[in-house]
């Protein structure tokens, strides 16, 4: 909304310069989008008229003036307008005028002297025709200063208002709204009831009152359509962005911004019978006052009469009854519609209006009859004419419910402690009714506010006319204090940093997958489908965290990146309510980076089960198994807790070749949660008597993995037995060929004293019999 700064004042004139005025409205919630001059800059510009107009001895396009500029004496102006005549008032720039872009001077023109310009708009950078001089109205005061005296010093405000804030969509509005920001008194126009002198009427029936629940009518006879609008109105107009027309359209179109009541004039002579408020019929159609012509839908209202519609109700009259410089006998229409009537219809087909911006948002049905009453006033008084009595029709109005603001949940929300009584001032400025019971206020919305429904707009009401500004900018008020963390489980990001330490990288990849990859790895795999997927080759949610992780492979492989060691820590999804984080990760290539102190080497099974050990923090107890997606023989599933929590191993052959790979890479999943528990670290101390090592070499089964043997030898441990690890294995030579022999390093030491050779010797022989008895190793002859 564009309204000049000149024109509020004379409503409210807070003691605050522009740029306070445009501040003070923003942080009330009114954005202030722009300030513009209503005018470019210039100076020493006079009104003046030209007493004569000669043709210039030597040029015939050039006249010679005698201007009257308000002196003793005329001055002599040459000028090259085509319509400079005696008797016209124009602009005229004296010498030393600064007009935008160029210095007026004292000057001679052909031979003549000339001492200053008569100027158009172009020449004051005004808006307005230029070919020729600026015309000025006769009643224009010879010697005036030009820019006081059309207030060119007035700056253009331009609110960009949100769409709940329809009633600031008047200057009525506006006024009220800075008079209670500011506290600056508010002096409204006085609208008084004009006299019936005729008692014409039209009958207006309301035939839909859910759409329009009020519609007031007035006839107005005897009216002069050519009266010239007001200076002052026609400025108003224009600097709000309308273009003055006719004097009755401009009135109506003033009282449009004045109060925010959207209204229209009909030309009485071409209505046939009374007015119909109505929903539009099937293959109706109007011809707009824009010249279109529409068709108009069921769900559109219409005024009409005896011979259909007149105009698109609270969007746009119609052209054949439109009131027209002829015109004598009027009937004004002003009326409350419904927003839900009204909105998205103009946008429907294709206009927007001023009226409809209004109507859809929410007019003031509380003041409809003081903008009818408004707009007679002006009409006569421009006008002339007289007016019949105002015919109303009325069905069920919005109703405005009390809202109760309880004061101490608006201290708590807003922060800070507002004033009850400040608090009760403010929203009786914005025109609510307002009672106070003990701790509560009840508060009765005006008719125009169709925003203030719960408590919570009143507080945002009370905070903003306590002003944002005033609000300490407090940080929030939160104890410090250490949260618990439980000792027994790693954090992911520690458990990422490890990775990170065994020189592998995090990626993060899309849980939208290709389910093709997910029936490769896995033929059993029932991937969740998307019901609006990305693209056809993200349809899925991922099972496994392996399909991002070859493809991320595959990404680098292709930009020449020949070892690589990656990790994701992710979700799978198996089903809508299954879905755990699990920790994967690949390698590829070589053990080591390219260097001249190792030997190249390829990563195998054996370097990754070592990374997952670390990780772990004791020896891994990985089972033989077979996965579809892993090579046999190559893979095994890993254990803890006495549950399988994932695998290890090589891609099958057969993937590798699906995804078109040089080499199979080595991949693990395992269950995060597991991984991430802990045993709490407790206290020991460290001995100070000497260890004792003994080996053991035990022949067994080829089949029977170490780790099962392992696992039985640290069950039957004594308790001063520290370690037991597999530091050999032999197959050869000695040893049968089904059969293997694993060499076992048993490190035993007491914390108290120094372990004698019996209980030594006693230990071993715990162990020889617990490995012959549950796992068929012997000791190695």
């Amino acid at each position: 909304m564009q309204f000049p700064e000149s024109w509020l004042r004379s409503l409210v004139n807070p003691a605050l310069d522009t740029a306070q005025l445009a501040h003070a409205v923003t942080m009330a919630g009114l954005e202030v989008e722009a300030l513009t001059p209503a005018a470019p800059p210039f100076n020493n510009v006079v009104v003046a008229e030209i007493l004569s107009a000669e043709k210039h001895p030597d040029a015939d396009r050039l006249r010679v003036c005698q201007v009257d500029v308000g002196e003793a004496a005329s001055v002599t102006i040459v000028c090259g307008a085509p319509n400079a005549a005696a008797g016209l008032k124009v602009p005229c720039a004296r010498p030393g005028a600064k007009l935008p872009g160029i210095e007026i001077k004292v000057a001679k023109v052909r031979g003549v002297e000339s001492f200053g310009m008569l100027c158009s708009t172009k020449e004051l950078g005004l808006e307005g025709a230029a070919e020729g001089l600026m015309v000025l109205p006769d009643d224009a005061p010879v010697g005036e200063d030009f820019r006081r005296w059309l207030n060119l010093d007035d700056t253009l405000i331009t609110l960009k208002l949100t769409p709940n804030r329809a009633d600031c969509l008047s200057m009525q509005g506006l006024a009220r709204e800075i008079g209670a920001i500011t506290g600056a008194e508010v002096q409204l126009p006085q609208i008084a009831g004009v006299e019936n002198r005729i008692q014409d009427t039209l009958p207006v029936q309301l035939n839909a009152p859910e759409a329009c629940p009020l519609y007031l009518g007035r006839v107005v006879r005897g009216i002069n359509a050519q009266a010239t609008t007001p200076r002052w109105m026609a400025e108003r107009l224009e600097r709000s962005g309308i273009r003055p027309l006719l004097a009755p359209v401009d009135i109506t179109n003033y009282v449009l911004l004045e109060l925010g009541q959207p209204m229209h004039a009909f030309a009485l002579s071409r209505l046939n019978g009374g007015i119909e408020v109505r929903l539009a019929r099937a293959g109706e159609t109007l011809e707009l006052l824009n010249g279109q012509t529409v068709e108009l839908a069921p769900d559109m209202l219409v005024i009409a009469d005896a011979g259909g519609p007149v105009a698109l109700a609270g969007i746009m009259g119609g052209l054949p009854t439109s009131v027209e410089r002829v015109t004598v006998d009027v009937f004004l229409e002003a009326a409350f519609f419904a927003p839900a009537a009204i909105a998205g219809r103009a946008r429907r087909l294709g206009l927007s209006t001023d009226s409809s911006h209004r109507f859809e948002r929410g007019v003031d049905f509380g003041a409809t009859r003081q903008a009818m009453e408004r707009a007679t006033q002006l009409l006569l008084e421009i006008c002339g004419g007289q007016a019949g009595p105002i015919t109303e029709v009325a069905a069920a109005l919005p109703r405005r419910d009390p809202i109760t603001l309880r004061l101490a949940r608006l201290a708590r929300v807003a922060g800070v402690e507002i004033d009850a009584d400040s608090v009760m001032r403010g929203l009786v400025a914005l025109g609510a009714g307002v009672e106070r019971q003990d701790d509560r206020l009840i508060v009765t919305p005006p008719s125009f506010r169709f925003d203030l429904e719960i408590e919570e707009d009143l507080i945002e009401e009370a905070v903003r006319l306590y002003g944002y500004d005033n609000i300490p900018a407090q940080p929030p008020a939160a104890p410090s204090r250490m949260l618990p963390q439980d000792e027994t489980l790693l954090a992911d990001d520690s458990l990422r940093q490890m990775l990170v330490d065994l020189d592998y990288q995090e990626v993060i990849t899309y849980s939208f997958v290709d389910p093709a990859w997910e029936t490769a790895l896995d033929a059993d795999a029932r991937p969740l489908p998307l019901a609006n997927p990305l693209a056809s080759q993200l349809s899925a949610m991922r099972t496994t965290l392996w399909g991002g992780l070859i493809e991320t492979l595959r990404h680098n492989l292709n930009r020449q990146q020949a070892r690589v060691r990656i990790f994701e820590l992710g979700r799978v999804y198996r089903s809508q309510t299954e879905q755990p984080m699990k920790l994967g990760g690949l390698v590829y290539g070589d053990v080591l980076p390219e260097q001249w102190g190792a030997a190249a080497r390829r990563v195998d099974f054996f370097d990754l089960k070592g990374d997952l050990e670390q990780l772990f923090g004791h020896a891994l107890d990985a089972r033989r198994g077979a996965h579809p997606a892993l090579h046999p023989g190559q893979c095994a599933e890993v254990w803890a807790d006495g549950r399988a929590i994932g695998w290890i191993g090589t891609l099958h052959p057969r993937l590798v070749q699906a995804f078109d790979l040089p080499a199979a890479p080595v991949l693990f999943e395992l269950d995060s949660e597991v991984l991430a528990q802990r045993p709490l670290p407790r206290h020991a101390t460290l001995s100070r008597f000497p260890l004792v090592r003994r080996d053991l070499a035990f022949v067994l089964d080829a089949h029977t993995p170490a780790g099962e043997l392992l696992a039985v030898l640290r069950d039957a441990a004594a308790d001063g037995v520290r370690s037991i690890e597999v530091f050999d294995e032999y197959r050869g030579k000695g040893v049968a060929e089904n059969q293997k022999s694993l060499a076992i390093r048993v490190v035993m030491q007491d914390t108290e004293r120094t372990l004698t050779d019996q209980e030594v010797e006693d230990a071993v022989q715990k162990l020889v019999d617990a490995a012959l008895r549950q796992c068929n190793a012997a000791l190695r002859a």
